[in-house]
């Protein structure tokens, strides 16, 4: 952004700040999914497949708490203090998943640890998402669209960088590099945001009612999140156990789909005039859906198609949420949005398995099976865009809520 460099020098330090702090937010986030291999290793962690879906369950719940309940709480403590708790929130996290290495061989110590670990993931990233968002779009007040967009691009590019970084540390023996590294950077961030003149005692959000067009988008962030969370946190083990793919190319398929994810989202963005926002929320579930039938259907002699199937499907999800949080912005909350989107986390993180490994339905079936979702998506696309059409005739002129950041760069 051109407008930082002629800025104040608080402001410089402000926009570091925030931004800095959103890519540490994104390989926080995909650090659990990005040692999968490691986790359930039977010469780490050794958990077994129920263990490893469940180790998602305090994470989801307790984003799914912040987020709904994130509004009451900037209001109250101003976003300053929501985004320093969110900061000391994931530190607490990356030291508790260092520590629980000093438990291997202690399973009735390392998982609680585990679970304590993604217990503060998922705190931090409910409270920080809404306020980093509410952040950068006061920083740049007249460029707000832009500054959504920058942020976001960057906490994607921290999730692609997860996966590399950590095939990396495991290749030189030791794993737990990573997360040691992004607690050193997030305790440095920490020291250096406290003095900081962040944000506001926070602004009064628009009172939104519960129509069906509310209704509508909460399932479709309740959706996306299955289809995401299911690339996101299962690639690694598919790639590993149905296509017998190497560690490292593993983690290759799990890079690029979040590459792909950021990519797309900045793509999207650019050519908006040439491909509008709407017609592209209309087509990316179809891409989702044919991602998923084309991983459910690689042949395990061909891993490399594997690998390019999960960038296509990074590419399907990329601009959806925040396409879904901008058209929604009239009838949702984005706080009940993150907070469905992360219940359909949840769902894919933890309720794979059970159908997994006690059902007995294979990981080719489940993503096949999922693009049912997608196609699910891909309806109520159609009909939040000609809601949409029809709410904005209806709804005139208007106003954002004041306070209120557009959108998470959906334009």
């Amino acid at each position: 952004m051109a407008s930082v460099a002629s800025a104040a020098p608080s402001n410089r330090r402000a926009v570091a700040a925030v931004y800095g702090a959103g890519l540490l937010q994104g390989l926080a986030l995909v650090t659990f999914p990005a040692a999968s291999a490691v986790f359930t290793s039977r010469a780490a962690y050794d958990l077994t497949s129920a263990e490893y879906g469940a180790m998602f369950v305090p994470q989801t719940v307790l984003a799914i708490a912040a987020a709904l309940l994130g509004g009451r709480i900037q209001r109250r403590w101003g976003e300053k203090r929501v985004f320093l708790a969110g900061l000391v929130a994931n530190l607490g996290s990356m030291a508790l998943l260092v520590g629980s290495r000093f438990a291997l061989g202690t399973h009735a110590l390392a998982y609680p640890l585990l679970l304590v670990a993604t217990a503060l993931m998922g705190t931090g990233f409910g409270l920080m998402v809404p306020a980093l968002n509410t952040l950068a779009a006061g920083l740049f007040p007249a460029r707000v669209d832009v500054a959504v967009l920058a942020l976001n691009a960057l906490l994607g590019m921290g999730t692609a960088l997860a996966p590399l970084l950590v095939a990396l540390f495991v290749h030189l023996g030791a794993w737990w590099g990573l997360p040691l590294s992004v607690g050193v950077l997030l305790a440095a961030l920490l020291v250096f945001s406290a003095p900081l003149p962040l944000g506001t005692a926070g602004a009064a959000e628009a009172e939104i009612a519960r129509s069906g067009r509310f209704w509508l988008f909460i399932a479709f962030a309740f959706g996306y999140g299955i289809v995401e969370t299911l690339n996101g946190n299962w690639a690694i083990i598919y790639m590993r156990d149905v296509l017998k793919s190497p560690a490292a190319l593993a983690s290759v398929a799990l890079t690029l789909f979040w590459a792909s994810a950021t990519a797309g989202r900045i793509l999207f963005a650019a050519i908006e005039r040439r491909l509008p926002a709407r017609t592209t929320f209309r087509l990316l579930p179809w891409v989702i859906a044919l991602a998923l039938v084309a991983i459910s259907l690689v042949p395990a002699s061909a891993r490399a198609l594997g690998v390019g199937v999960f960038g296509l499907a990074g590419l399907g999800c990329s601009a959806l949420l925040p396409l879904m949080i901008s058209l929604g912005r009239a009838d949702a909350p984005a706080g009940d949005l993150i907070a469905f989107y992360q219940l359909g986390y949840g769902v894919a993180a933890f309720g794979i398995t059970p159908l997994h490994s006690r059902a007995g339905i294979g990981l080719r079936a489940l993503f096949g099976g999922a693009s049912g979702v997608a196609l699910a998506l891909a309806a109520l696309a159609a009909i939040l865009v000609g809601v949409h059409r029809r709410g904005a005739r209806e709804r005139p002129g208007r106003a954002r809520a004041p306070g209120q950041p557009s959108t998470a760069g959906a334009r």
